[in-house]
């Protein structure tokens, strides 16, 4: 799955903030400016209609990046700055309301103009403005992506464009319907997706290039590694850095099991097994290909069971949706091949199974895959246990996770029912 799917879907599920015991990290060049930090919305210097969509949104308190990062966004005169965290963590909802707050309802002209890698996730972001913005009725926006024609000499009044950078350009320098003197905030969404995007990144610097030395820029990533540095550096002047460390997918509140099974039918067996034994909270199931994918869940739905299944053929919406569905509990089996082995959060996620092991082209284990799948049992600090169920031959894979990770995968016996239900209790 590319970046900016995995970054769309999250997005779309994301309903709630992430609840994050991480650390926000704050560096600046200026060690004499103040840095105010805000616990309730009340504390920012935002409209009543603006504090009216924050709560319509959901939004009873600040996210741990939306304390940090508001007041430096709203802040006069304002400040250049960089936000990097996770996804659901609240930057779409932080920039939202800076743009929103920045335009000037009385000025019929672009003021804040932000820029996002695909046309699809411009438009999540539309929707973000549109949600929050509700009672702000006078400030309106426009979309300067594919399909949206413009022609010369069209006057625009909106005062918030939102756009992918190639169609922002041709509004920019070709029909010369977008000035760009006249902006005052210049927003650049998922950097590092930008930078992982063959062409985006020139095209972005070429826009920022003809905005007025006094525009505010704000440039939110999900990383902060060396190409977004690189990038940050080149367009940025004196930026302010927040950053929320990255969570550590780590196996030590995982519990690790696996059971060795003669073939697929057997493994099935095995599995149900566990389904029987295990019934608190929600199982995702891991598989190599979407053919044993299709398989397990049509085995699984004819002997009764909720199941929903995730796998690349399905389009970004499609994929958000049967997340969503899972994450409220309209089924309790996810199976999935690797498209939703990182990035997706489901707290009530307590048990991992895969379905054979995660295997690289060279039938090597893939170890970053397996970490990845499995850490999904245990997010945000939360206990959880991981089953692979694997054939004879494979075995010996299981014995490379153990010796590259430095961790101790038990054996069951997939027949001993006593033994699962000791282990479930």
């Amino acid at each position: 799955v590319s970046l900016a799917e995995l970054s769309l879907m999250n997005k779309l599920i994301h309903t709630s903030l992430v609840e994050s015991q991480q650390h926000v990290e704050i560096l600046q060049r200026d060690p004499n400016s103040p840095l105010f930090s805000i616990k309730t919305f009340e504390e920012l210097p935002l409209k009543k209609e603006l504090l009216q969509g924050v709560y319509m949104m959901g939004f009873n308190r600040p996210s741990k990046i939306q304390e940090q990062a508001l007041p430096l966004m709203l802040a006069y005169p304002p400040q250049n700055l960089i936000a990097q965290s996770q996804s659901g963590t609240g930057k779409t909802a932080a920039f939202v309301l800076a743009m929103l707050s920045r335009a000037s309802a009385s000025e019929k002209y672009p003021q804040c103009l932000c820029l996002a890698p695909t046309y699809e996730l411009a438009l999540q972001i539309g929707q973000v403005v549109r949600a929050i913005g509700k009672f702000c009725t006078d400030i309106k926006v426009n979309y300067a992506v594919r399909g949206n024609q413009v022609l010369k000499g069209t006057v625009l009044e909106e005062q918030i464009i939102i756009g992918t950078p190639g169609t922002t350009l041709d509004w920019c320098f070709k029909q010369r319907v977008l000035d760009l003197t006249k902006i005052s905030l210049f927003v650049l969404d998922e950097a590092d997706i930008m930078i992982d995007t063959q062409g985006l990144s020139c095209q972005s610097i070429r826009i920022h290039r003809s905005l007025p030395k006094s525009c505010q820029v704000l440039l939110f990533s999900a990383t902060f590694k060396e190409p977004v540095r690189a990038f940050a550096e080149r367009i940025i002047p004196d930026p302010i850095v927040i950053k929320l460390r990255e969570e550590e997918l780590t196996l030590t509140n995982i519990r690790q099991y696996f059971m060795v099974c003669q073939s697929s039918d057997e493994q099935y067996k095995a599995l149900c097994n566990l389904y029987g034994s295990f019934t608190i909270g929600q199982v995702m199931i891991f598989c190599q290909t979407r053919r044993l994918a299709d398989w397990l869940a049509g085995k699984m739905s004819q002997d009764g069971h909720q199941v929903a299944i995730l796998t690349a053929e399905l389009t970004v919406v499609q994929r958000a949706s049967v997340i969503q569905r899972f994450r409220e509990g309209k089924e309790k089996v996810l199976i999935a091949t690797n498209v939703c082995a990182r990035g997706i959060d489901v707290q009530q996620v307590t048990t991992v199974v895969n379905f054979g092991l995660p295997m690289g082209p060279d039938g090597e284990p893939d170890f970053e895959t397996y970490l990845h799948r499995i850490g999904r049992a245990g997010r945000f600090g939360h206990r959880g246990i991981a089953f692979s169920v694997v054939e004879r031959e494979t075995v010996g894979l299981v014995h490379k996770i153990e010796e590259y990770f430095q961790t101790s995968i038990k054996q069951l016996d997939p027949h001993n029912m006593d033994e699962l239900e000791r282990l479930a209790a």
